[in-house]
Formats: C-alpha cells, structure tokens, sequence
C-alpha cells in the first residue's frame, strides 16, 4: 500500500498502551486526529483532536484528503465501527486500518463464550425489536447500546415478551482499569450506574421463539382478514424459494405477511399495497418482527408504481391479476427471475391456466379443509381452492 493519507485505528480502554508501534507513529505524525471524546482522551491528543460532528458525517474526514489524518474507533472499526463508511468513500491506496480486539471478542473471552456461536448485533440506533429474529431459548447474543438507560430498555423489552429468565451480563469499559461487568436476570436488570457505552451479553431463556419454518402462525401478523393464510403462505414460500439476498416484489401485500417471512428468510422487500389502512398494518408488522431494515413499503396501486424500483429476483401476487398487470409486469422481470401468482376467482384461474400454456412453469390447484363442528359431531369444512401458477422468467415453454 502506498503512502495513504488515512489511518484508521481502534483504540482499547487502555489507550495508547495498547496500541501497536504503526499505530502510535501515525498518530504522532498526524495533523488531525478524529473520533468520539472518549477516544481523543484515551490517546491523550489535545489540540489537534476534532470531535464527530453531530449528527456523525464523515465530510470532515474527507475534507482532509492528502493530509496525515487518522480515525480512531472502539476496537475493530470495522465492526459496527467508522471504517466500513470511510472505506466505501475511499480507494484502497488511501487508507490503512490497525484494528484491535473488538467489544465483541472482548466480552466473549470475559464470559467463554465461542464467537463463531455467538450473535452479534449493534442496536446503539435500531429498535429493540431487532432481536426478535434470532431469540430463541439457549440463544447467546452480545449487543452493544448506547448507555446503560438503554440497557434497562433492552432488559425491560425482553422482560416484556417473556424473557425475563434470561441471563444478562452488563459490562462497560472493558480492557481498561474502569472495566465493570455486572449479572442478574432480565427482569432484576443491574447496572444502571455503568459507563457508556455498554455491552449486554444475554443468554436467552423463558420466551419462545420464532419458528425457523415457513407458514408462522397467523396470530402473530396484525391483519384485517387480508392475509395470506398459514398453510398457503407455506406453499407460497416454497415456490417463491427465498434465498439470502434476494430481493422480493411483495404486490397487494395486505398484512405483508409473505414480505416478512421472505425476509426473515434472509432477503429483502418491497411490500406494495394501496389501501392506507393496510400499509398501517404491513408497518406494524415489519417493526413489530424487526425488519425495518429489510422491507420497504410503497403505498400505492401496481403496475404504476413498479417501473421506478430495484429489479426483483421474485414476484408474489396473493390476488388481484390481471391481462393488463401481467403485461407490465412480465417485462420489468429478468431472465431467472420467478414469479408466483394466487387465483380464488374463474376468471383469473383461467388467465393463470393461459399463462402456464404460453410461459411454462407449475400450475397447481390447492384445496384444503379444517375440522369444524357440525351440530354434536365434527366435519371438514372447506376453504375456497386456490390455483398457483409459478414461473421462472426465460425457462418457459
């Protein structure tokens, strides 16, 4: 690497003791030095020390492009840290990163904890409700907040859904002579009086998680009735076969309860739905399962709205297709790309039935039947028989 003008460093709670030679010759020959208070007072900078501006930006840093400039950040500043929004700014000539050992790396040599089995989130800025994917009982998760107000927010949440029982270690200032961990049951939360920021290492207990499946129960959507229902929603997922980052049109989402499943499968979402009541609904389920990040919502009526989007690797239609929604659709699709449309109705069972003769793919009919009582005694009650169609874009007949 040659003579980059940036150098970023992940400093400990032992300031510069812990650093390696590299990084202590680049801080003496830095003009600027940037990075949170804690961390200018750790290495002891003075006057050539500049505070992240508030809100974070890293104009500043960049403003100093060819100029000795170093970033310091808690540990791995490539973990939850400034160096992966530096680099993507940067060419590799121009920067060089000395990490140390991240909060994560510390806390799990604090408690034993293998890190390759391990959670590791950041929720200094996210909902709580981020959790909900990855908690389940025996579950081991590290998470790094902001203070420890916020430590009695996470204890209180888990608290909240059943999680009481989990084991919650609060530790603060690790690596350092302030170095504080703190145990107790979610529900009994101590360490309101540690320093920031603070890492939560929880292990799961009392609370039942997630299923891994597809088809989750249909209690745990909020919906008006316009819901994809358990075992079709199964039977969509599977012929919608989500895989890790692929992205999903969502069309006429209603609770967005395929968009959620989709993305809890690793992808992301574009729930599309018209009626405002509904996307009031889609939203409380995308926070509400901690997809904020995964799923966007688009309030309005399809096709208009599709042609402006990121081009999916996947369609859903739970109801609602039409000639003329087809024929916009089909080319905004590329070749691989797969779609999966519902019919309950004639007419657009017979436009799935011509689909399938000129595209290919699967078509299949779907009938199923609950027990439900019939005066003293039980019988099968029958659901209206759903037609799927599938199609993979440039595999057709």
């Amino acid at each position: 690497m040659s003579d980059p003008w940036l150098t970023i460093i992940g400093i400990g709670e032992d300031g510069l003791a812990g650093l390696s030679e590299a990084s202590r010759k680049a801080l003496a020959t830095a003009e600027v030095v940037f990075g949170g208070e804690r961390h200018l007072g750790l290495a002891d900078i003075g006057a050539r020390g500049k505070p992240w501006p508030i809100p974070f930006d890293i104009a500043p840093v960049l403003a100093c492009r060819g100029r000795p400039t170093v970033v310091l950040a808690s540990g791995d500043p490539f973990w939850h840290g400034a160096g992966g929004s530096l680099a993507a700014h940067l060419s590799g000539n121009e920067w060089i990163a000395h990490p140390a050992p991240s909060t994560f790396s510390l806390v799990a040599a604090r408690l034993g904890w293998p890190l390759e089995q391990t959670i590791c989130l950041g929720l200094h800025a996210t909902p709580f409700e981020r959790l909900m994917p990855v908690l389940s009982r025996g579950a081991r998760i590290i998470c790094l907040v902001r203070d420890a107000k916020a430590g009695g927010g996470l204890a209180a949440w888990l608290t909240a859904r059943g999680w009481g029982t989990s084991r919650l270690w609060s530790l603060s200032a690790l690596g350092g002579p302030r170095e504080r961990i703190a145990e107790s049951l979610a529900k009994d939360y101590v360490g309101a009086s540690m320093s920031s920021p603070l890492a939560i290492a929880l292990e799961a207990d009392g609370g039942i998680g997630l299923p891994r499946c597809s088809g989750l129960p249909d209690d745990l959507f909020v919906h008006d009735g316009q819901i994809t229902k358990r075992p079709i929603r199964a039977l969509a997922l599977s012929a919608l076969a989500p895989r890790s980052g692929e992205l999903l049109w969502d069309i006429g989402a209603g609770s967005g309860s395929i968009s959620v499943e989709w993305a809890l499968a690793g992808g992301t979402a574009i729930a599309i739905e018209q009626r405002e009541d509904r996307v009031a609904n889609i939203r409380s389920n995308v926070d509400g399962f901690g997809l904020a990040h995964r799923i966007k919502i688009v309030t309005g009526r399809a096709p208009a709205f599709l042609t402006g989007l990121e081009k999916p690797d996947a369609i859903f239609l739970g109801g609602g297709l039409d000639a003329v929604m087809f024929r916009a659709i089909w080319p905004l699709m590329a070749n691989g790309a797969r779609i999966v449309a519902h019919s309950v109705t004639l007419d657009t069972e017979a436009l799935l039935t011509e689909l399938h003769g000129r595209h290919g793919g699967d078509l299949m009919r779907i009938e199923i039947s609950h027990a439900a009582p019939l005066g003293r005694l039980r019988s099968w009650e029958a659901s209206r028989p759903i037609v799927q169609w599938r199609a993979v874009k440039g595999e057709g007949a």
